[in-house]
This record gives C-alpha cells, structure tokens and sequence, in this order.
C-alpha cells in the first residue's frame, strides 16, 4: 500500500523555537526533500509575510521530481465572503496545484476562539473548500484538534469533516494539534473516519507534545489513513511534530508500506542536510540516522555483530544510508579492538600479542581519563604507535601562553608562542588568538605551514571540554575534545591532563598528526 508523506518542516518547523529560515534556507530544504521523494511540502502560508511571499514566486520556478507544493491556510474570516477573502485569495494566487486548509473541530474553539455558532463554523468550512475545488485545487482539508473535539463533541468533530468531504476535500487529516491524545486514542479516532468516509483519504497530523507522534501516526495507518503529516527532523511547535524521518523507516522497512518514490539510503544524508540546514545539531542517539543508532560498545555485541550483523542490529545500516561504528572504551575486549582494527592491521588477529598490548594500553588510558568512543583519529595514532608504524613529524621545543585583561586587541585576549623543530630545523611562531587554544593552535599552523603548506585547509571545527575529577577543583583532570576537518574529512582527537592548555595541546598535535599521516598514506 502507498503511504503520502506530507511534509510541514518550512511551516510547521519553522513555528519551532530557535528556528529561523531563509528563503534560500527554504529553497534548498525543498530540493532536499523533493531528492529524498516525499509527495508534499507543505510551504507555508503565501500571505503571512513578505519572506514566504518572496519564497512561492522563486519556488513557482522549481523544476520538482516527486513533490507537490502545498500552500497553507485557514478558512475564510467571519462576515467575509470567501472570495474577497485576501488571506484565501494569497492562497489562490500562490499558484500550487494543492493546498491545505485548516479548519476548527472542536467546539471549544468554535465558540471560544473563532467567536462564531457551530453552524456557521460548518458554513466557512464547505464554502472554503469549495471555492478552491471550484478553481481546480487538490484541497487537504486539516481538522485541527480533531481527538479534543471528538472527546468533547463526537459528533460536531465528525460534522465538521462531513462539510468538508461534501464540499470536495481530496484529503481529510485528522490533527493531534496539542499533541496530548494517546496512540490509542488516535487509532480508535481514526478507524472511525475511516469508516465513515471510505471514498476520501484520511491522514493524520501529531505533535510531539507526550512523546507519543511518531507511535501515534504508525498506529494511524495501520487504522487506515494514507496520507501522514510530520516534519523531516520532528522540529516544530513546542515539543515538534511526527519525526518524517522515523516514521518512514518504520512504515517501510518493518511494515512493507511505500512512502517514498525512492529507496531509503539517502535517508540519512537529507537528514544531516536539513539539521545543518536548520542550525541543528543531529542527536547522536537519534534512530536510523543518528551516530549512535549502529554504534556498539560492549564486547559481547561487538563480537555478535562481527559473527553475525542481525544479532545486535534490527537492520541494515546501509538500508538507510547510515554506517556501523565499532566504540573504544574500558569495556572493550579484543574483538572489538580487532573490529576496529582491519583497515589498520589485517593481519593481527584475537591471539596477537600485538592485540594483547593494544588492549591493556587503551584500559590504562581509559582508566586515566582518555575516552575514544568518539576520538577515532587518536585512537588510530595510539594503535600505530603501539605496533612501532608511526614517526612524528614534528617535535616541540617549546610553547609559552599569556592572557590579558582587558584585552589589547579586538576579541583577541591571548597570545602563544612556540617553537618547533622538524627533520633538525627550528621554526618559532607567535600569534594572538580568541584565548590561549586558539592563539596557541594559530602558532603551531604558522609554524608547521613552512613544512607542510598543506596544512593551510586544516582548521579546528569544534573543542570541547569535560572536568573529570570535580572534587578537585580547579586542579582538576580534564578531557579535551577537538573536531578538526579539511573541507574533506572530519577527524576527532582527545587529550587529557590537570592543566587544560596541556590537554588542548595533545589534542592539537594529534589532529596535525593524523591528517599528515594520512596524506602520506594517500602518496605512498
């Protein structure tokens, strides 16, 4: 069965906090998910703003594969007649071949919010929609707060829908717009629209608001509706809507459906889009597409996943475009070291001595505060030092930070100097920098560029750092994390120590280190 992915991330995400789209941010969110093969995209409503009215005259230019763009709106105001309506007017004009109206079905609301009679609430939805049936549109007819008003007023909620079906509406979603009603709930509701309008589609909206959006619109479909409302990422109003992202997987890998007009291993590349996109960060324990969702740690699952892949996984990371990742951690044994081990050294195996020693050196260093999990590139440096296959490139002389207040330059409050030697050469660097890490990362580049001018696209993309040993106080051990890419790749590197600039320092060294010894890989 064919399952209709609406998506609402440029109007529904966008009403999500901290989020703020551009046009061209829009754009290029449709062309992802027109790529990725959703059926619509919801663009928002065309008269609220003069940016969503800049958006639907560049987005009428759109060459679009799979997806129909999808206007927004409400019913038509009170004492107004639809057509001389400008809000219902915006909407014609947008120039989609669709659009979605909203209209109330609670009573709540009906006498509350809109000030208006049940009927004449009936009258402004039948004339609404048949106003764009009338001018040839696919009309989405969405019942907001549809399970509210059923609780309070079964059968006005389902009058509601009967004006809307009457009047031609192609589609009828049924919309969990306080995102209180539980998956039960949902599926009784919906069974019941089902039963009532069998030559209509039904869908489905939920928000997040108990955690239950993604269960709920699963358990919608399986009552019978065909079209199911989320956005990509589950950004949105308060605690966000249907994670799309979820919910396809779900309808599709476990259940057969066909949601989209491709496979899903893009999935998790339309993902990471739309988050940068967003200015998210992606969690890592996000399912299907987070960096954590095929990571193992313990050995007794590394060693079933190696044996057997099924064993510890529900599926194929490659089914959704994702990767297996094997973690370092005090809880390692030696199959999960040789997992992580095969690009690295083939030919060592459970019994290798060599395999011995990594083991217990990657315990004492754990036990001293290093964390690898998520610092592969020192964790390989660790591995070829361990089996004597790595040079240094360089060696310090010397480092010397200072920090002053106020500061004498701009934003720039410290400064660094160091000195290095490379193959019997001296080279010494100075700069100022945002703080001691920064002004002392700048030096060692200054410094190392006269050896190794390729260094000049490396640069430090994110640092963190974690206290340790907190009964110390400012004696502290710490960890520092450093994220480092060359527009290419992007590598992690860990230090650890009760001074944080000596922490910082390791980290940077390993970062230079590792993408040095790969470029020498590459030549040789």
């Amino acid at each position: 069965m064919k399952i209709e992915i609406f998506d609402s991330t440029l109007r529904d995400g966008a009403q999500s906090e901290g989020i703020s789209f551009s046009v061209s941010d829009k754009l290029n969110i449709v062309k992802t998910l027109d790529d990725f093969g959703v059926a619509y995209i919801e663009a928002g409503n065309p008269g609220s703003n003069p940016k969503d009215i800049e958006f639907f005259e560049q987005a009428a230019n759109l060459k679009l594969k799979t997806a129909k763009l999808c206007a927004f709106g409400s019913t038509h105001r009170k004492h107004t007649a639809v057509e001389d309506d400008p809000n219902i007017l915006s909407l014609l004009n947008a120039g989609t071949d669709s659009v979605a109206i909203f209209g109330k079905s609670w009573d709540l609301h009906v006498h509350k919010i809109l000030n208006v009679t049940l009927e004449e609430n009936l009258a402004l939805v039948s004339e609404t929609v048949a106003f764009f049936k009338a001018h040839g549109k696919e009309v989405i007819f969405d019942a907001e707060h549809y399970f509210d008003g059923r609780k309070a007023n079964a059968a006005y909620a389902m009058a509601v829908l009967k004006a809307a079906a009457d009047a031609g509406a192609d589609v009828l979603c049924l919309c969990d717009t306080n995102g209180g009603a539980s998956p039960i709930t949902v599926r009784d509701g919906t069974k019941e629209v089902v039963r009532a309008f069998p030559d209509v589609r039904i869908g489905i909206h939920c928000h997040n608001d108990i955690d239950c959006a993604v269960a709920s619109s699963m358990l919608a479909v399986e009552a019978g509706a065909v079209h199911v409302q989320g956005t990509f990422t589950g950004i949105g109003e308060r605690c966000g809507n249907a994670d799309l992202s979820i919910v396809i997987p779900n309808l599709q890998l476990k259940h057969g459906y066909e949601c989209v007009a491709n496979d899903l291993s893009m999935l998790s590349e339309a993902v990471i889009k739309l988050t940068e996109i967003s200015n998210l960060v992606l969690p890592n324990n996000k399912p299907y597409t987070g960096a954590s969702a095929f990571a193992h740690k313990g050995g007794m699952h590394i060693d079933g996943v190696s044996k057997l892949s099924k064993s510890f996984e529900h599926i194929d990371p490659s089914a959704v475009g994702n990767t297996r990742r094997f973690l370092m951690s005090e809880v390692s044994g030696r199959t999960t070291v040789l997992a992580k081990l095969k690009a690295l050294a083939p030919e060592l195996n459970k019994n290798s001595p060599e395999t011995a020693d990594i083991v217990s050196r990657l315990k004492e260093l754990e036990h001293e505060g290093y964390q690898f999990e998520s610092a592969d590139a020192s964790f390989e440096l660790m591995v070829l030092s361990q089996l004597g296959r790595f040079k240094p490139h360089f060696k310090l002389c010397m480092y010397r930070t200072s920090g002053e207040f106020p500061f004498p330059s701009g934003d720039e409050s410290a400064s660094a100097m160091l000195s290095i030697e490379v193959n019997g050469k001296i080279e010494t660097a100075a700069a100022m920098g945002k703080g001691p890490v920064n002004a002392l990362d700048t030096a060692l580049r200054k410094a190392l560029n006269v050896f190794y001018p390729e260094l000049a696209k490396v640069s430090l993309t994110d640092y963190k750092v974690r206290v340790l040993t907190a009964e110390q106080a400012s004696a502290a051990k710490v960890r520092v994390l450093i994220e480092s890419t060359d527009g290419a790749v992007t590598w992690t590197t860990v230090g650890v120590s009760t001074d944080i600039i000596a922490a910082s320092w390791q980290a940077l060294v390993d970062s230079i280190e590792y993408i040095l010894n790969k470029k020498e890989e590459e030549a040789s």
